[in-house]
């Protein structure tokens, strides 16, 4: 591992704060022009910041008319997949819709891996391309928060664990453990025993909390027909899971799909194989969308506003450039939607000839 360095760092309000003896709010009213200082500590707070060399972030900037911001969003997941996944649709759409009330720019680019991805990150900050980046799916063993901390870029991590935040890195979270515990709470109230969750990659963070979760809920309620499957989000992976749980000798009452294109394409694999929606088999996408209302039958998901999620990522970033501290931000636990996808369990111990 190289040794990690120290950035040459720009002067916060913080710094200026200290030096000054003062409040990051006093800072903030001295150098923004407002009113709630005095004219004494003002010129205090104006003098140690051109000591320091402090000018407004180029987002700052922005904001005031000034220049123009950009921030970065890289994803390292198959191209292949991303024109159908709803819920990258819709938080780039919140994302947008609030650089755009700033005028601030969103430079996308899709990378190969994780490892690519980190590649993008230096060359954007050592071109000065961004202010600040987006980050999403989270990994277990994850190199980027480390990354951008010795780039000294500010981030937002989307769907990161609460209770992970550093200097410079905020999170933006979603409930996944409770999420998940509401769904199997539906489904054994409907007598379903043997419930498979057919997950998404297996190396991200959210993935494994959904798994451990419908681990500890089986355990809780003595479950032993549960488990989970991980796939790559895929139409054509979701299908083939299906096809195999459904063709074992104790097939599953219920699937939970973790996204609402598995889920469609999970529909028709059962249905090839004889089962009947929700006679034989629940289905349940983690994802809703309009998609999960267009098929027969329409099928029960999780719903959340997930542009919603990307607004919120959006002004947790132009927060940290506007020189606030980092901080963790939840959003609303995603609520199951029943529709006719899913019913009580069937009886039949053995799949439908």
């Amino acid at each position: 591992m190289p040794e990690k360095r120290s950035p040459a760092r720009r002067p916060t309000m913080k710094d200026i704060a200290r030096r000054a003896g003062v409040s990051e709010s006093a800072v903030s009213f001295a150098l923004n022009g407002r009113p709630g200082v005095s004219e004494t500590t003002r010129a205090r707070v104006h003098r140690v910041a051109e000591q320091l060399g402090w000018r407004p972030s180029t987002a700052a900037r922005a904001l005031s008319g000034e220049g123009v911001a950009t921030v970065g969003f890289v994803l390292a997941r198959p191209a292949d997949t991303l024109g159908v996944d709803s819920f990258f649709l819709h938080l780039v759409s919140g994302i947008q819709e609030v650089l755009a009330e700033r005028h601030l720019g969103l430079l996308f680019q899709v990378a190969r891996d994780v490892a690519d991805e980190c590649a993008v990150y230096r060359r954007w900050w050592a071109e000065h391309r961004v202010d600040g980046v987006l980050v999403v799916d989270p990994r277990a063993e994850d190199p980027r928060p480390d990354l951008l901390d010795e780039l000294g870029l500010p981030a937002v991590v989307i769907g990161g664990a609460p209770d992970v935040c550093r200097p410079g890195l905020s999170t933006v979270w979603a409930d996944d453990a409770g999420a998940m515990a509401s769904v199997v709470d539906e489904l054994t109230a409907l007598g379903h025993r043997r419930i498979v969750h057919i997950a998404g990659l297996a190396g991200l963070a959210h993935t494994r909390r959904r798994v451990a979760t419908l681990r500890a809920e089986a355990e809780r309620r003595g479950l032993t027909g549960v488990r989970s499957v991980t796939t790559d989000y895929s139409d054509a992976e979701g299908a083939a899971v299906t096809r195999r749980v459904l063709g074992g000798s104790a097939p599953p009452t219920a699937l939970i799909y973790d996204n609402d294109v598995m889920a469609v394409a999970g529909l028709a694999a059962a249905a090839e194989l004889g089962f009947t929606v929700p006679r034989d088999v629940s289905v349940v996408s983690w994802e809703d969308s309009a998609l999960c209302r267009m098929v027969t039958p329409r099928l029960s998901a999780l719903s959340r506003d997930s542009a919603a999620f990307g607004r919120t990522a959006a002004r947790e970033l132009l927060a940290l450039l506007d020189g606030e501290p980092a901080r963790s931000a939840g959003v609303p636990v995603p609520r199951l939607t029943s529709r006719g996808s899913t019913a009580p369990a069937a009886r039949r111990e053995e799949p439908p000839a």
